[in-house]
């Protein structure tokens, strides 16, 4: 069953490469924080009760819920619809995610050891270079929140792959951590729509105080 999500993990990250409308985007981090509450109930089943809710709870209601909310709420304010054409081709954003795939899983092969598990190394690792990709090759600021949560989910799987032990304290951190920073990133996306109707980020070379 792990095997099942993880390889379904893996298809949000590639379809990531080819979809230009900003719903999509966020119908797919909804799809991952799912998928990662699947693999977090299957994986983590060891941990004592207290350590398991909150790794449960962080990831259904921040990571399925909240954040594909907050997500929608920009696309509804801010009136964004597609992915700026310039830059990168389509064609192009999957070659380099099924390049950074290729070098996910040879990096995998050897630099994992015994104490790591490969499968949860390999896809996180394939997750952290899907953001990198999103941010550098995309215009839109939205699509850098995008990256930056694709990011985050990617340091999740990385914590599956070192084992089951996750201290509440840290989780507690990371949650309020991505939590703030979406906030504010999402005020912030709709403050600047506000004043200059684009959310480019060549736009806010322009904006001055």
């Amino acid at each position: 069953m792990v095997l099942t999500l993880i390889i379904l993990y893996v298809i949000t990250l590639i379809y990531l490469s080819t979809v230009e409308r900003f719903r999509n985007y966020a119908s797919i981090i909804a799809w991952q924080g799912w998928i990662l509450l699947g693999i977090a109930l299957l994986q983590l089943h060891t941990l004592n009760w207290v350590e398991l809710g909150f790794v449960i709870l962080e990831t259904l209601i921040f990571k399925a819920l909240v954040v594909p909310a907050i997500l929608m709420n920009v696309i509804k304010k801010t009136n964004i619809n597609r992915v700026s054409t310039s830059g990168t081709s389509q064609f192009n954003s999957q070659m380099l995610s099924i390049a950074a795939l290729i070098v996910s899983a040879i990096t995998t092969y050897y630099v994992a050891d015994s104490s790591v598990h490969m499968l949860f190394f390999g896809v996180a690792l394939y997750a952290l270079l899907s953001g990198l990709i999103l941010i550098v090759l995309r215009s839109r600021i939205f699509t850098h929140v995008v990256g930056f949560l694709v990011i985050e989910n990617g340091v999740f799987l990385f914590s599956m792959a070192i084992g089951v032990e996750m201290p509440i304290l840290i989780n507690m951190a990371i949650m309020l951590d991505i939590l703030i920073s979406i906030l504010m990133l999402g005020m912030f996306l709709t403050k600047v729509d506000d004043k200059i109707h684009a959310d480019d980020s060549d736009s806010l070379t322009r904006v001055k105080d």
